[in-house]
């Protein structure tokens, strides 16, 4: 009872609220009846996306690719950044500045270089999702680096520890919690990132994602499947927020208090 009362909880509001909105949606369309084209039917929707099924498979599972890639590679320059940069103040105020002007790059105006340098394609997308993806690990994996507690560090100096076990047994533990929550915001920075991508230097066929299907649904007015690919971006991109909340909670549950069990 106890684990189908924490589901409930947890689970419960979250599909409430999907619920009402669904039924505001159906309501709204009854009552001002709007054309099809600006707002469809919530049974349009499905029936668009039950008939491009296979399109929305080869999107999804590109778009997924893309975003993995992109993540991943975000991971691990993005970690690799911090421990550089904690290493000594004068690679931190050289370096991070430049990591900022990266991320407020917005993506589409760096897009034709992308194209220039890469070429079109699945590549060019990875890219862009790296990109967007990179900055929030960086600078939250930075930041926990710096807040290593000093009197523990100067503890196991006293007791004669290197380098290493200092950074291994007190700053990496320290940064966890910091890096994990850089990593659930890149989680869905990087599909928001991969989609952008293909809507700018993506390509059609056997290489389309989801961003193309958007852009190809927007430009023939089919609103039906512009929703059905709108949506299933979505549902992508809360899937890989959730899978970083898990491991976020797998690694802290233990010993942090983010990821503690309230106290009765």
């Amino acid at each position: 009872m106890n684990k189908i009362k924490n589901i409930l909880t947890n689970f419960g509001p979250p599909l409430l609220l999907l619920i009402v909105f669904v039924a505001a949606w159906w309501i709204g369309i009854l009552i001002f009846d709007p054309p099809a084209f600006v707002v469809p039917s919530p049974a349009r929707t499905v029936n668009a996306a039950i008939s491009n099924s296979e399109r929305l498979q080869i999107g999804l599972r590109n778009t997924f690719i893309e975003s993995v890639v992109g993540i991943t590679a975000a991971v691990v320059l993005g970690v690799l950044g911090a421990v550089i940069m904690s290493s000594s103040k004068h690679i931190e105020r050289a370096l991070f500045p430049w990591a900022v002007a990266l991320q407020t790059t917005p993506s589409v105006a760096i897009a034709p270089l992308i194209v220039l340098w890469v070429g079109p394609g699945i590549i060019s997308v990875m890219l862009i999702a790296f990109i967007v993806a990179v900055f929030p690990i960086l600078a939250n994996t930075l930041m926990g680096l710096a807040s290593t507690d000093r009197a523990l560090i100067d503890l196991l100096r006293m007791q004669g520890a290197s380098k290493s076990t200092i950074f291994w047994k007190i700053k990496i533990p320290s940064a966890l919690p910091y890096f994990f929550t850089g990593l659930r915001i890149s989680a869905g920075l990087g599909v928001i990132g991969a989609i952008v991508g293909e809507m700018t230097v993506g390509r059609g066929g056997s290489e389309a994602g989801l961003g193309y299907y958007v852009m190809f649904s927007s430009t023939q007015l089919r609103t039906d499947f512009l929703f059905s690919t709108i949506l299933l971006s979505t549902m992508l991109g809360l899937s890989f927020f959730f899978v970083a909340y898990l491991l976020s909670w797998l690694a802290l549950r233990k010993w942090h208090e983010s990821a503690l069990a309230p106290a009765e």
